[in-house]
């Protein structure tokens, strides 16, 4: 096993034992109980459910929001339309597709693709508790997206880019699946741009969304490689010293 090939496997592992934990009622999320909750009577909310409104979680299934491992809430700034078609890149227990689902309608679309057996399987089960029709869930990875070309209108993750250990192929991935005039929106962790590897490693493991992050500049390069145009990264809040959760938005000409 290479060294791509064992940090590949120290994220599924991880997040299917997370999975694991959800389905048997012990989960393991830094934030699964507080979902709409008031920051003020808490700690900061870093990574979770808590970063996402009341509103936005009433009438999903406990799973969904117990399951919530993101640092952010990309459909909240993704601008979905009714009858659009959304890819959600590492679905993981579906929260952010359902959520897109709503937005988007029932003559619209959204795949949720994720690597993990297990995540998937709860977010079928969650979807199916939804009643959620217009949602299909798809085991792959995010380097190799099983979608046809100009497939989406909007591309959607939280905070799994950063574990991928081949970024510009998801890029590339992204740009392909599109539409032409197609949008990404997503949240992800980056490093500012003084942060060299180590630094990032210093602060936290690859699984734990720290060690993989690419700084703002890599990203904004990175996503301008593949072709995408009018990038904005925008930081919203620290989650390590010198790293950030941020918005990531770009177009497909």
């Amino acid at each position: 096993m290479t060294q791509l090939d064992d940090l590949r496997e120290q994220v599924r592992t991880r997040y299917a034992a997370a999975a694991r934990a959800v389905t048997a009622g012990t989960p393991s999320g830094c934030c699964a109980d507080r979902c709409g909750c008031d920051p003020s009577d808490l700690e900061p909310i870093l990574f979770g459910s808590g970063l996402y409104g009341t509103d936005e979680c009433q009438a999903l299934p406990a799973d969904v929001v117990a399951a919530s491992l993101g640092c952010g809430n990309p459909v909240a700034v993704a601008d979905l339309h009714d009858g659009e078609t959304v890819l959600d890149l590492g679905s993981g227990a579906g929260l952010d597709v359902l959520l897109s689902a709503r937005r988007v309608g029932p003559t619209g679309k959204v795949y949720g693709l994720d690597m993990t057996d297990e995540m998937i399987t709860l977010a079928e089960a969650n979807a199916a508790r939804a009643g959620a029709a217009n949602v299909t869930f798809l085991k792959g990875a995010i380097e190799a997206i099983p979608l046809p070309d100009r497939t989406v209108d909007a591309v959607i993750s939280n905070c799994v880019i950063n574990l991928s250990v081949d970024k510009p192929a998801v890029f590339a991935e992204t740009f392909r699946v599109l539409k032409p005039g197609g949008r990404l929106g997503v949240s992800d962790v980056v490093a500012e741009d003084h942060l060299s590897l180590a630094d990032r490693a210093a602060r936290g493991d690859y699984a734990g969304c720290i060690a993989g992050a690419v700084s703002v500049k890599e990203y904004r390069e990175g996503l301008s490689a593949a072709g995408f145009v009018a990038i904005e990264i925008v930081l919203t809040h620290q989650v390590a010293d010198g790293m950030h959760s941020a918005i990531v938005r770009a177009l497909k000409p």
